[in-house]
C-alpha cells in the first residue's frame, strides 16, 4: 500500500522560515468534536490512524481504575495525576513513582521501563552535574508503569510480565480504550510504545471524542447529575486528578503544565510523542458558539512529529477556536511564537500558520 493510501495528503498546518526563504513546512491532521462524538471542524484527515502514544494514557488509567486498583492501594488524586504523565522526571515525580510502588507492595526491580535522558534541559542538567544515572523509576512514564503494577495487584495477576500484550491486565486495558473510543476491539491497533507497554492507534476523530468524555464527565460531576454512571465517574475523576495536578501531568515549564495552570480546570491537555496531542474543553458559550452539544475534544497530527510544530499549532488552534481569553493563550506565547534566534540572539526567522478549518455542521 503506498503512503498515499495510507494518508491522503496532508495540507501545510505551518511554514518555518530564515529570512524569506522557506526552511521547513509542517503538515497537519485536525479534528474537532463535540461530546456526542460528532465532527465539527477538520483539517486534513480527521480519520488518520494516529498512534495517540502519550495521549492515550488517560484512557489506559481509566483502565486500572476501574479495577479497584486506587482503594487497593491506597492511591490519591495526585498518585492518579502521575499515572497520566509524560514527566519531567523532577525529584517530585520520582519520590511519587517510589510512594507508588510501595503503596501497590512492588519495587522499582518490577518496572518494566527503562531510565532515559530527561524531558527537562534544568534536570538533565543537574543530573550530568552529579554524574547521575536514571533508571526505571526516572522514566517520564513512570507513573504509568506504577499504576499498572497496582491494576495487576488489584485483579489477583502476577506482576511479572505485566506490560507483555497478552497479560489479563492489557487485555482490560485493550477492552477499555477500544471501547471509551466507541470502537470495536478490533478497531483499535496496537504496537509497543517507548516506554515497553502497548499503544493504540485509531482515527484521530477518536482521540479527540476520547478528550471530549474527559470534559463532559466532570460538567456532569459538577452538575450532580443524579444516577452519574461508574465510567463517567471514573472519567471525571481522571479530569479533576489531571488538573488538580497539572505539576505532575508535566512539569515546570512544560506546554500540558501551563496550558492547564492557565485555563484553571476549563480544559485538560495531554502530548502524545511523535507528534499528537488531545485536548478536552469542558461545555462553555465559547463551546456552544463552536456549535458543539457539551464539552469540546481537540485533536492534531503534526506528520513529522516536531515537537516544537506540535506546541506551536496546538497553541494556534486554541486561537482559532477562541478557546479561553486573551490573556489565557498568552501563557502559551512562549511556545506559541517563540523568538527564532541565533547564537549571537538575532532574530533571522519565523514560524506562519496555514490552518483552515473546514466545518461539518
Amino acid at each position: 500500500m503506498s503512503r498515499s493510501e495510507l494518508h491522503p495528503a496532508a495540507p501545510v498546518a505551518a511554514t518555518i522560515y530564515r529570512g524569506e526563504s522557506v526552511e521547513n513546512t509542517h503538515l497537519a491532521h485536525v479534528a474537532v468534536v463535540d461530546a456526542d462524538g460528532r465532527l465539527l471542524y477538520s483539517f486534513g484527515d480527521a480519520a488518520r490512524i494516529t498512534l495517540a502514544r502519550s495521549a492515550a494514557k488517560p484512557a489506559q488509567a481509566l483502565a486500572v481504575l476501574e479495577t479497584g486498583a486506587l482503594e487497593h492501594c491506597g492511591f490519591d488524586e495526585a498518585d492518579l495525576a502521575l499515572m497520566c504523565a509524560s514527566h519531567s522526571s523532577e525529584p517530585r515525580h520520582i519520590e511519587r513513582t517510589r510512594a507508588m510502588l510501595a503503596k501497590a507492595q512492588a519495587s522499582e526491580a518490577d518496572l518494566r521501563c527503562g531510565g532515559h535522558p530527561p524531558l527537562s534541559d534544568a534536570v538533565y542538567v543537574d543530573w550530568i552535574r552529579r554524574g547521575f544515572t536514571p533508571t526505571g523509576v526516572c522514566s517520564n512514564c513512570s507513573g504509568k508503569h506504577a499504576g499498572m503494577l497496582a491494576g495487576a495487584r488489584s485483579i489477583g495477576a502476577a506482576l511479572a510480565g505485566y506490560e507483555l500484550p497478552a497479560h489479563p491486565l492489557q487485555a482490560r486495558v485493550k477492552q477499555t480504550v477500544a471501547s471509551v473510543c466507541d470502537l470495536p476491539d478490533d478497531g483499535v491497533q496496537w504496537a509497543i510504545d517507548g516506554c515497553n507497554l502497548p499503544t493504540p492507534a485509531f482515527p484521530l476523530d477518536r482521540l479527540a471524542r476520547l478528550f471530549a468524555k474527559l470534559a463532559a464527565a466532570q460538567d456532569q460531576h459538577e452538575a450532580g447529575a443524579a444516577a452519574t454512571p461508574p465510567r463517567t465517574a471514573a472519567l471525571a475523576r481522571i479530569y479533576r486528578a489531571m488538573t488538580s495536578y497539572p505539576e505532575l501531568v508535566g512539569g515546570e515549564g512544560r506546554f500540558c503544565t501551563l496550558l492547564m495552570q492557565a485555563f484553571g480546570g476549563a480544559l485538560v491537555g495531554k502530548v502524545g510523542a511523535d507528534g499528537s496531542y488531545a485536548i478536552g474543553v469542558r461545555a462553555s458559550r465559547q463551546t456552544a458558539r463552536l456549535g458543539a452539544k457539551g464539552a469540546l475534544g481537540i485533536a492534531l497530527k503534526i506528520e513529522d512529529g516536531n515537537a516544537a510544530a506540535l506546541y506551536a499549532v496546538t497553541a494556534e488552534l486554541l486561537e482559532v477556536l477562541d478557546i479561553g481569553t486573551p490573556e489565557q493563550r498568552a501563557t502559551l506565547d512562549g511556545f506559541h511564537a517563540p523568538k527564532r534566534l541565533n547564537t549571537m540572539g538575532v532574530e533571522i526567522g519565523r514560524m506562519d500558520f496555514s490552518i483552515e478549518l473546514a466545518a461539518h455542521r
